[in-house]
C-alpha cells in the first residue's frame, strides 16, 4: 500500500511540473521579448493593460486609503492604524513599536508591506500597509516634515469580493471609526490643559498640555460612601446618554459645583473624576481672560471627552458685586470697550448657552469655598447641575485615610478618633498631613488624637471670644441708644 501511494504521487508531481515546466518557459519568454524588443516607455502601458484585463476576471476589489486628502489628514486612515493594531495577526512577521517620553503606552503597529486578515460580519477584508518613497522632489508629507521620512507616501490597501462594497462603507468603515476612537480614548494618556494667554489668535495653541499623572480614585478619596456612589451613578448615566441628551434637544454636557471650607478634597475629586473617565483636563483662570470673546475661543478649543475646571469661583471674579457696573460701562462704551471685560452673561452663555453646544460629553466643574457668594444666576440646573457638599472629616474618612497612609483598617485608638472627628472641625487635608507626620501607627494615631484635642480647644477660645465681641457689641449699642433718648 505504501509503496503504491509513493508511485501515485510521483506520477502526481511529474504530471504537475509537464503542465508547470511550459507555462514557465512561456512566461519567460514573454518577459525578455518585453524586455529587448518593447521601448522601456512602453512597459508601464503595458503592465497597466495586462493588470486591467486580469482585473476583470477578477471578484476582488481594492479600496486605497492615502494618509492624506491633500493636505488635510484623512481620518479613515487614523482610524485604520488605530483599529487595526489590534487585529495583529500571530503569524504576523514584523511589527512597527514605539513610545514617546511623554506617553505611559507603547504604540504597536504593522510594518510596512504587512498583511492582517479581518473578518467582520462573517466577511474577510485584507488589509496592506503600503510606504513608497514620492518622485517628486517637491513632496514633503506634512507629518514628517522634520523627519528622515518627509517624502514617504503611506496608504492602506483594503481589498475585500465585490458583492460587499455597500456593506464596507455603509458598516464596516463606520464601524472602524468607532472602535478607533473608544480604542484611542481606552490607550490615551490624560493631560492637563492650561491656557497658553500669549497665544490667544490661535485656537489650536490656546491651551498648553502636560501630563496628568495624579493617583487619586474614587477609592482613596475620603468621603462618605453614599456620597461617592451619588457622584458615580450620575457619571455613568451622563456617560451612556448621549441619544437622549440629542433626543431632548440639549447639550451633552453636566456640570458640578463643589462647595465647601478649603482642604475638604475638592481638587482630589476633580482628579479622580478625570481618572476615573479618562478626561483630559482644561484648567480655566477667569482672572487673566480679559474678554467674553476670548472666553467662547477657549470653550471651542476644548476637545469632548474633557472636564474643564474652574476653580475657586467666588475668588477669580466678582461677578455678584460688579454686575451693575459692568451693566453700566457696557452701555456706555462702544463694542470693543465692552468686550474687553467678562461679564455675568457672558460667563453665563459659556457655560450652557449656545457656544456651550459646541462639542459633545463635556463636564464641567465649579469650586467654591463660599456658595453664598455667588449670584444665584449660577446656580440653577443646567449650568451646576449637581451641588456637592465637600464637609470637614468624618470618621468614615478618617478609615480611609488611615488605610490610606498608614496601611491599617483597624485600631484600638479608631473608637477615640473616631468620636473626636465626631466634635472637631477638622479637614481631610489636616488628617492626612497629622497622619504623615510618624513612622509608626501608634504614634501618628497619638499625634492625631493630640492635633484633635489641640483643635476642640481652639475652637472654643474662638467660640469664648465670638461670644464676649458679641456681649459687648450689645453693651455699646444699648450704651449709645441710652445717650439719644438723653
Amino acid at each position: 500500500m505504501s509503496s503504491s501511494s509513493a508511485e501515485l504521487k510521483m506520477a502526481l508531481a511529474k504530471r504537475v511540473l509537464s503542465r508547470v515546466g511550459p507555462i514557465a518557459a512561456t512566461v519567460m519568454l514573454v518577459h525578455t521579448i518585453i524586455h529587448n524588443y518593447i521601448p522601456r516607455e512602453l512597459h508601464a502601458y503595458l503592465f497597466f493593460g495586462l493588470k486591467n484585463m486580469f482585473t476583470k476576471f477578477s471578484k476582488q476589489l481594492t479600496m486605497v486609503i492615502d494618509e492624506f486628502d491633500g493636505l488635510v489628514n484623512n481620518k479613515i486612515y487614523e482610524a485604520a492604524t488605530i483599529y487595526l493594531a489590534n487585529k495583529l495577526s500571530p503569524h504576523i512577521r514584523r511589527l512597527k513599536i514605539s513610545k514617546t517620553e511623554k506617553e505611559k503606552n507603547f504604540n504597536i503597529t504593522m510594518e510596512r508591506n504587512e498583511e492582517v486578515i479581518d473578518v467582520y460580519n462573517g466577511q474577510t477584508f485584507k488589509w496592506i500597509w503600503l510606504c513608497r518613497q514620492s518622485e517628486s522632489k517637491h513632496f514633503y508629507n506634512p507629518r514628517d516634515m522634520d523627519s528622515a521620512e518627509k517624502s514617504v507616501i503611506r496608504s492602506f490597501e483594503l481589498t475585500f469580493h465585490k458583492k460587499n462594497k455597500d456593506l464596507v462603507l455603509n458598516s464596516y468603515l463606520p464601524y472602524i471609526m468607532e472602535e478607533a476612537i473608544l480604542q484611542k480614548h481606552k490607550n490615551k494618556t490624560i493631560k492637563i490643559h492650561t491656557v497658553g494667554y500669549e497665544r490667544m489668535s490661535s485656537l489650536h495653541d490656546m491651551w498648553k498640555p502636560v501630563n496628568f499623572d495624579h493617583p487619586a480614585t474614587f477609592e482613596t478619596i475620603a468621603m462618605k460612601s453614599d456620597q461617592k456612589d451619588m457622584i458615580l451613578k450620575d457619571l455613568e448615566r451622563f456617560m451612556r446618554r448621549k441619544e437622549y441628551y440629542r433626543k431632548v434637544g440639549k447639550a451633552w454636557k453636566r456640570g458640578y459645583l463643589l462647595f465647601g471650607p478649603p482642604g475638604t478634597g475638592k481638587t482630589s475629586l476633580i482628579a479622580a473624576i478625570a481618572n476615573y473617565l479618562n478626561f483630559d483636563i482644561y484648567d480655566l483662570e477667569l482672572t487673566a481672560v480679559t474678554r467674553n470673546s476670548d472666553l467662547r475661543k477657549l470653550l471651542v478649543a476644548t476637545t469632548n471627552k474633557s472636564i474643564l475646571v474652574i476653580e475657586d469661583i467666588d475668588c477669580t471674579i466678582n461677578l455678584k458685586a460688579n454686575l451693575v457696573n459692568r451693566a453700566m460701562q457696557a452701555r456706555s462704551n462702544d463694542f470693543h470697550q465692552s468686550e474687553s471685560t467678562i461679564t455675568l452673561s457672558g460667563l453665563l452663555n459659556f457655560i450652557d448657552g449656545l457656544w456651550s453646544s459646541c462639542g459633545d460629553e463635556r463636564i464641567i466643574i465649579f469650586t467654591t469655598n463660599h456658595i453664598e457668594k455667588l449670584d444665584p444666576a449660577l446656580l440653577r440646573p443646567g449650568r451646576m447641575d449637581v451641588h456637592i457638599h465637600m464637609a470637614y472629616c468624618t470618621p468614615c474618612g478618617f478609615k480611609i485615610l488611615a488605610a490610606n497612609y498608614l496601611g491599617i483598617k483597624d485600631h484600638k485608638l479608631f473608637n477615640e478618633i473616631e468620636e473626636l472627628i465626631d466634635i472637631a472641625n477638622v479637614t481631610p487635608a489636616e488628617v492626612a498631613e497629622r497622619l504623615l507626620k510618624e513612622h509608626e501607627v501608634e504614634d501618628s494615631l497619638k499625634g492625631l488624637i493630640n492635633f484633635l484635642h489641640k483643635k476642640m480647644k481652639e475652637e472654643e477660645e474662638a467660640m469664648e471670644i465670638t461670644q464676649m465681641e458679641s456681649v459687648d457689641e450689645k453693651k455699646e449699642s444699648n450704651g449709645n441708644g441710652n445717650k439719644e433718648k438723653e
